[in-house]
């Protein structure tokens, strides 16, 4: 693998429910390819979400206060609101007398809500992310008693929006496949967007907050099952190690910087890694994990791309602490016979290295939404929202290396545009609050 340093740059340039109650089956959620089944999104803005006579019921949100905030916004909207919590950190941040414990196992979950949802005639849910298996199973609910599913997602267009779609987010959302459905759409101007002003340290903190209370109120709450490792010790560890490759990769990663973007511009493929524990990587993709992927990419470039190309590997900011890929890359590459060729970057400036890249391949991460923002041809290698032709490489990975194509810039507008219509909502879940201005 090539190890970069500044020295080159001057040579060459992610309450109890009853027991006994038998598990739900759950259905799996349509594929990327089954989702094409429904051709018309739905055509409501994802800002009239409410109807004066909704009872909501909001699910697990994001770790923090927002679904706090946005109860507190709701309240005056609509007719009820109830919460569930599942752990000590969904009740350190949602308390009050709308809120109920749920203290069963996941076999029983789905009863509970079912006869929960009845009981208060629930006309509405919310919740963050659909590939945790209490909210799947809560999706499944909603289907079988025709009540909305709303689903909160980081957003599709960052840094300044966030996701709110109905039914499913990514690859389970109903948004149409067919660039036909695109093309066929007026060319409008994009609307103006406020600075979100997410702050990773707000981040950071509310996570330390309810993995602590929720490992520290572990008793209560003992059969729930956590999509992540729980344990606030191990998580500390890792973001004070995070910190710390941060510091350790900034100086050395803003002269590499410098150096693809000039002496190396349109010489370079970018991968951008996806966190390990993503559910876009674990439930929409055929991957395993990520070294998966990485061999896949290393193996094909090494046989099929031009000599005079370099792979640049960038890994994934939030998994910066939990995860190394150095030494399986470096081997991986000499194995392959292109450690001259493949670099192994973390701290590198995305919007500048996207723009002079002469290709960038990603399982689905919204880095390629943003790498169409900059016309640089995308590869997807799982399934994608923005997978479709005119916006990415159609053809195998093995042909992207010699012919990448081009991004329409035409199509990419109007389904950018489309997108923050009808799914983005502007603000953060760390920052400026989305309903802020109503």
């Amino acid at each position: 693998m090539k190890e970069f340093d500044s020295a080159m740059i001057h040579e060459k340039t992610e309450r109890n429910a009853a027991p006994g109650v038998e598990q739900t089956e759950l259905n799996p959620p349509p594929t990327a390819i089954e989702a094409t089944a429904h051709p018309i999104h739905n055509e409501l803005p994802v800002r009239q979400i409410i109807d004066a006579n909704d009872r909501v019921l909001l699910l697990q949100g994001p770790v923090g206060p927002f679904f706090l905030q946005f109860a507190a916004w709701l309240r005056p909207r609509v007719t009820a609101v109830w919460k569930i919590n599942f752990n000590g950190g969904d009740w350190y941040y949602y308390r009050g007398d709308d809120a109920v414990d749920y203290l069963g196992g996941v076999e029983a979950w789905p009863e509970f809500l079912r006869d929960f949802m009845r009981r208060r005639q629930i006309s509405k849910i919310f919740l963050f992310g659909d590939c945790r298996i209490y909210h799947r199973l809560a999706v499944e609910v909603c289907r079988s008693l025709n009540v909305p599913a709303m689903i909160f997602e980081e957003g599709y267009i960052r840094p300044d929006s966030i996701t709110l779609e109905e039914g499913g987010v990514n690859a389970y959302s109903s948004l149409p496949r067919d660039p036909a459905f695109y093309w066929g759409l007026p060319d409008l101007p994009e609307p103006a967007l406020k600075p979100a002003l997410m702050q990773f340290r707000r981040v950071a903190w509310e996570a330390s907050v309810y993995y602590c209370i929720g490992f520290l109120m572990s008793w209560r709450y003992r059969r729930y099952e956590h999509h992540k490792n729980f344990n606030p010790v191990r998580k500390g560890w890792r973001w004070v190690l995070a910190g710390m490759r941060k510091l350790m990769y900034r100086s050395k990663d803003r002269e590499l910087t410098q150096y693809l973007t000039t002496q190396c511009s349109r010489r370079y493929f970018l991968v951008p890694l996806q966190v390990r524990t993503d559910s876009q990587v674990m439930v929409h993709s055929h991957y395993p994990d990520i070294r998966a992927f990485i061999g896949e990419v290393m193996q094909s470039f090494a046989r099929h791309a031009p000599q005079d190309k370099l792979l640049v590997f960038k890994h994934h900011p939030i998994d910066r602490g939990f995860e190394h890929y150095g030494s399986f890359i470096r081997k991986l590459a000499k194995a392959h016979g292109i450690q001259d060729r493949v670099i192994y970057a973390h701290e590198l400036h995305l919007p500048s290295c996207l723009n002079h890249a002469c290709g960038v391949v990603v399982i689905n991460s919204t880095v390629g939404l943003s790498s169409l923002l900059h016309h640089t041809p995308v590869k997807t290698l799982g399934h994608a929202i923005y997978d479709m032709e005119g916006l990415t490489c159609q053809r195998p990975l093995d042909e992207f290396w010699q012919d990448p194509g081009t991004v329409s810039e035409e199509l990419h507008r109007k389904f950018r545009r489309y997108l923050l219509e009808k799914t983005q909502l502007n603000g953060s879940f760390y920052g400026r609050f989305p309903f802020a201005d109503d």
